[in-house]
């Protein structure tokens, strides 16, 4: 036998950040994001995920907006402030016209609100993303 790896993994998933503190909205979103396709790293705080050497390779970054401490969007900002480019999606149970404007002043490509509607935010997904499904 030559010295090939032949456990050696299939293309590898593209990353996804989650920052989302309810466990059940997070355990769900990383459920469905790992069936739309891609390798999930989920968080319940924004200074976990800062804290992660991995969070740098992600191809998009997925935020709650009202998070225990710190939001969403000052996530993004530091992620932004390190050099990364991705595209970025903000969910909030607590829609208003100005967050909005204010997080896709900041860089957020898109904001959904809560309750998310699957299509949606798997719509966004793909289409920020390249992965997925557009439904």
């Amino acid at each position: 036998m030559s010295g090939e790896n032949i456990a050696a993994p299939l293309r590898e998933r593209p990353r996804l950040l989650l920052v989302e503190d309810d466990a059940g909205v997070r355990r769900s979103l990383q459920l469905l994001f790992r069936a739309q396709g891609f390798d999930v790293r989920a968080y319940a705080a924004g200074a976990a995920l800062l804290d992660d050497p991995l969070s740098g390779d992600a191809c998009c970054f997925v935020a709650d907006f009202r998070l225990e401490q710190s939001d969403g969007i000052e996530v993004l900002c530091r992620l932004r402030e390190r050099g990364w480019p991705g595209p970025a999606i903000l969910i909030t149970a607590f829609p208003s016209a100005e967050l909005t404007e204010r997080a896709l002043a900041q860089g957020f490509a898109q904001v959904l609100e809560k309750p998310l509607r699957e299509h949606a935010l798997t719509g966004a997904l793909a289409r920020l993303t390249g992965v997925g499904k557009r439904i």
